[in-house]
């Protein structure tokens, strides 16, 4: 391996976790080179490689010149497995002050994503932890395996005046490590017993495993559920968003939760200039006809090391649409890749933007998909039994 400073002011975040120690180093593999001694692309992964750590003061990137005859180590490198890591968080809720986001507390059982997405914006979050926003994001998946008890001792809180809470607010709560260890589904049994009013995000059709709990909470408007389309094309899905749930599938899923009498939304998130901002009114026809009852949009964002991410993904898998669509980000961010102002990051800015949510608007309007959803009610909830067991003086 070879080692090399990274680029930028190094900074020191306190706190590191015991994954990382006192390691320093990085892996980062050129993954678009074509040189011998270089690794292969991994399959079936929204990443190439591992950008730097911008939290790190030097990393290290793949030399392979010495094993470049040998095909089945290169192979392995191609094929990352998921790699499950307990988190030991003792909080699981998270309460959140942007002013361009629509709720204040959220609940993440899980931190990195196997959907790989390029495009995560939650991509960055994994360097907190000494990791990449590359390929550790989707392959280092951390488990909160206390999630529903640290959700019900939270819940249990004097201090709790009852308010919607959202599943979801980073990272996607069905992601495939649902699947084995359903967190979800215990933090969501928490909300139907205490009658705690909650919105799930996801593009994942496994959400559907849990009707049964979200037809209990939706007999009392405690549930909304909204299902991610960024598209309808089930070729760009598989390579854009390579681990979660077909288009056709998302949409099944938005059927499903209607008929059960969840109430769904659709979210056309992320919109990519370019690429598809002008499926925006066949998804919203597609999800009306599904059952959505509203919809709503978030404009690509690239913070930090999604930028390299998904640059890289371009190249890659659509690469005679890169340099446009690069331009049309661009041309939404003020000429940068990113603008993190509030009341711009969401949406943008620059007539391509304005383009972009009038034609959302439009079209939403068409399909009675822009009506304000009915609040969730907080009327009924009542609060758990501490974990400890320790029971309430009056």
């Amino acid at each position: 391996m070879k080692t090399r400073a990274a680029r930028g002011p190094s900074r020191r975040v306190g706190g590191q976790s015991a994954l990382t120690g006192r390691l320093c180093t990085h892996v980062y593999l050129w993954a678009m080179s074509t040189r011998k001694d270089q690794p292969p692309v991994p399959r079936s992964r929204g990443a190439a490689g591992q950008p730097a750590n911008r939290f790190l003061t030097v990393y290290q990137e793949a030399d392979l010149e010495h094993v470049a005859d040998d095909q089945q180590y290169l192979a392995q490198l191609g094929r990352p497995p998921t790699v499950y890591l307990p988190d030991n968080s003792q909080s699981i809720v998270t309460e959140n002050n942007s002013p361009d986001i629509t709720f204040r507390y959220s609940v993440n059982p899980y931190r990195g994503c196997a959907h790989g997405c390029s495009y995560c914006y939650a991509r960055p979050t994994h360097e907190y932890l000494g990791l990449s926003a590359g390929l550790d994001f989707e392959t280092k998946v951390m488990v909160k395996h206390r999630a529903a008890e640290l959700f019900a001792d939270w819940l249990a809180r004097p201090a709790w005046k009852p308010e919607p809470i959202v599943f979801s607010g980073v990272t996607d709560c069905y992601q495939p490590a649902e699947r084995k260890f359903q967190l979800t589904r215990g933090c969501s049994r928490v909300a139907a017993e205490c009658r705690q009013p909650v919105t799930i995000i996801t593009k994942n059709a496994l959400v559907t495993r849990d009707l049964d709990i979200f037809i209990e909470l939706a007999r009392r408007r405690c549930v909304r559920v909204a299902v991610s389309v960024t598209t309808l094309d089930a070729e760009l899905a598989r390579k854009m968003e390579p681990r979660t749930s077909t288009p056709a599938a998302r949409l099944a899923t938005l059927a499903k939760l209607s008929e059960a009498g969840v109430p769904t939304l659709v979210m056309v998130a992320p919109v990519i200039p370019g690429l598809n901002d002008s499926e925006i009114p066949a998804i919203l026809q597609a999800a009306k006809e599904a059952g959505a009852q509203g919809a709503a949009f978030i404009l690509l964002r690239l913070p930090w090391a999604v930028k390299e991410v998904f640059s890289q993904w371009l190249d890659r898998c659509v690469p005679d649409q890169a340099e446009k669509v690069r331009s049309l980000v661009r041309s939404t961010r003020g000429g940068r890749e990113n603008d993190s102002r509030f009341g711009h990051r969401m949406r943008g800015s620059g007539p391509l933007a304005e383009q972009i949510r009038d034609t959302f608007r439009v079209f939403a309007r068409r399909y009675s998909l822009d009506r304000n959803p009915e609040p969730l009610d907080s009327s009924a909830f009542r609060p758990p039994r501490p974990t400890s067991g320790q029971l309430s003086l009056f």
